[in-house]
């Protein structure tokens, strides 16, 4: 069927019309951007020519070839920004109308467009031939000019805008509102944008110290209908403006902020992008509630891929809760105390893991999740945003941005409750964690004796070889057991780094760049065990060195270095001495001055239950028997 390109579109798209919907040719089309894959389109309203960039979303139409160079098509959803001085038009949504075209008409390029690109556009010689779907109306011949020869292009009548789109001066344009773009168009490209949007998560305010000074900052996530996702992050006084305001829940139209790169190593949402609010940025509550915008977004994976997951990997995961441990305190090497609470999530993947609750969480929902399985009431708990630990076999732990739902009202809760009401709650489940089995252990270590670290070539491949001995403490080196540690929190975490002793009687971290008169002392420990099979060097760092040592690394430093008590210090370390323990290592080759290097860390400590390691051994026995 014929098609015409609308006319003077690339004149309106410029003056700001958004309502037109216009067909259009695509003469070009390129690849850009280095860090994110971007298309630069040449579209032509076969008089006039512009650049246009595709939003990210659309780069599979491009990819699994809907628009390719000649294709005529509708813009469904646009804009047209201000980018250094030129105007260029970022498509949104679009519709292709013809996949191949010959040119249409002798397009120039517009005189909005940056004079870098002031080149005649590519003519049909640039495009390849393609057959003809349908018959394209053309405003003028299709042939290329002779060598030479110049062309006068085709004098287009002016312009006139519709009434609403005129300029009224610089102060209408300035204040006009910025337009509601869905949260996967927004890209660094556009000059005014506005969000309407979710608030599903907020962080605590997190204070900081570098080289600029001290500073402090939070981020809190968003959500829109269109199930876009993006982190918004304040500094400082942008932080005093607007913490108080954001609420959880609650929806918001926010504006003015920059767009920089996601910093994937603390965003897990799936954008590119975060927003940075600053001094010009708006953010106002929308008081009326929009159903459109869901309240919260899961991508549920099965506990059985948790078992697979990276060390840190932040994902959604959905169970019945088993059983819950009472709350714990737990004293930071800062002197601060905080709270522990562990329990046990089972699901229809035939897999359990263990789950740790950590500061509120423990008293908020922890409280309520060991009344409800006290009262014999196994809850379904969705967590959103856990954080996976590989440390004694792999569990998921609560960080601030985490959300726990209690018996939640959507479908895969439901499936979760009727599965467990209905024979689910008697199905065994495989722990990947850490909890105990007959035959001593956990049920997903791997038992070797020392002799088959070497025989079996463990810790020689890309990944560390986790292994659990059981060995006798032979020897322990004294004359360096411990460091001086940095006794500073850095978010969550103590920083740990080595300290110096400055000429001021202070301890210097060059991390943290901060000095004070008390560190911390943790364990390095250089241990010598054995079994029936051989003899092998390990290190135990702070938990295991104290499960070795059975006191504060601090205490021996004191007695040995303060007090200069060698005798008792001797004593000590003697009767640590021809102990026996189940010991999990971490088992790595490390390259050292062109020098490989096995290197085995004792992650975990534990005294012999010798009933349950008879029965193992018995078992061993009995299956070599029926071998």
């Amino acid at each position: 069927m014929p098609v015409t390109l609308t006319p003077n579109a690339i004149a309106a798209i410029n003056t700001g019309d958004v309502n037109l919907k216009p067909l259009l040719q695509v003469l070009d089309i390129r690849l850009i951007g280095k860090t994110q894959e971007r298309y630069r389109l040449l579209i032509s309203d076969g008089v006039s020519a512009q650049h246009a960039m595709l939003a990210v979303q659309l780069n599979d139409r491009v990819k699994s070839g809907q628009v390719e160079k000649g294709s005529i098509v509708q813009l469904i959803d646009y804009i047209c920004s201000d980018v250094k001085g030129r105007r260029l038009t970022i498509v949104l949504n679009m519709e292709t109308i013809v996949p191949q075209s010959e040119t249409i008409g002798n397009p120039t390029m517009s005189a909005e467009s940056d004079t870098e690109f002031q080149k005649p556009v590519p003519g049909p010689g640039n495009i390849h031939p393609p057959s003809r779907v349908g018959s394209v109306e053309q405003h003028s011949t299709n042939k290329a000019p002779p060598r030479g020869v110049n062309i006068t292009p085709s004098v287009q009548p002016a312009y006139q805008p519709p009434p609403s789109y005129r300029n009224h001066g610089p102060i209408m344009k300035n204040e006009a509102p910025a337009r509601i773009i869905p949260i996967a168009a927004l890209n660094p490209y556009q000059g005014r944008w506005a969000i309407k949007a979710r608030v599903t998560a907020k962080g605590d305010i997190r204070r900081y110290n570098n080289a600029k000074g001290d500073g402090k900052v939070f981020s809190f996530d968003l959500l829109d209908s269109d199930g876009g996702e993006i982190r918004i992050t304040c500094f400082n006084a942008v932080v005093d403006r607007f913490y108080d305001v954001i609420e959880v829940g609650k929806v918001y139209l926010i504006s003015k902020g920059s767009l920089k790169p996601a910093q994937k190593n603390f965003n897990h949402l799936k954008n590119e992008w975060e927003i940075f609010l600053e001094s010009a940025s708006t953010v106002e509550l929308c008081p009326d509630e929009d159903g459109s915008i869901p309240r919260q977004q899961f991508s549920f994976r099965p506990i059985g891929d948790v078992e697979k997951a990276e060390n840190n990997t932040i994902l959604d995961i959905i169970g019945v809760v088993t059983s819950v441990n009472p709350s714990v305190p737990i004293l930071r090497k800062n002197g601060m105390e905080t709270y522990r609470r562990t329990l046990n999530l089972k699901d229809d993947s035939g897999k359990a893991v263990e789950v740790t609750l950590w500061g509120e969480f423990c008293n908020r929902d922890g409280r309520e999740l060991e009344e409800m399985v006290g009262s014999a009431f196994y809850p379904v708990l969705a967590i959103k945003a856990g954080k996976v630990s590989d440390f004694s076999g792999k569990s998921v732990g609560t960080i601030s941005s985490t959300q726990l739902f209690i018996n939640p009202d959507f479908p895969e809760a439901q499936k979760l409750r009727n599965w467990f009401d209905h024979g689910g709650k008697d199905t065994a489940s495989s722990s990947i964690s850490r909890d105990n089995m007959p035959g001593g252990g956990s049920r997903n270590e791997i038992r070797k004796v020392v002799s088959q670290i070497k025989e079996e070539g463990l810790g020689r491949s890309d990944k560390p070889d986790w292994v659990t001995v059981k060995a006798t403490i032979a020897f322990i080196k004294t004359d360096s057991f411990c460091y001086t540690a940095c006794p500073l929190m850095i978010g969550d975490k103590q920083c740990n780094k080595k300290v110096t002793r400055t000429g001021t009687n202070m301890w210097l971290c060059d991390r943290c760049n901060q000095e004070f008169e008390e560190c911390d002392y943790r364990y390095l420990l250089q241990v010598q065990i054995q079994d029936h099979t051989g003899m092998a060097w390990v290190t135990a760092f702070q938990e295991s060195g104290e499960e070795i040592m059975g006191c504060p690394a601090k205490q021996l430093y004191t007695l040995k270095h303060v007090l200069q008590n060698d005798e008792e210090f001797a004593v000590i370390v003697r009767n640590r001495l021809f102990h026996q323990y189940m010991l999990k290592l971490k088992i790595i080759e490390e390259t050292y001055a062109e020098e490989h290097r096995l290197k085995m860390t004792v992650v975990k400590v534990d005294t012999v239950n010798y009933t349950s390691e008879s029965r193992y051994l018995l078992n061993l026995l009995v299956g070599s028997l029926q071998v």
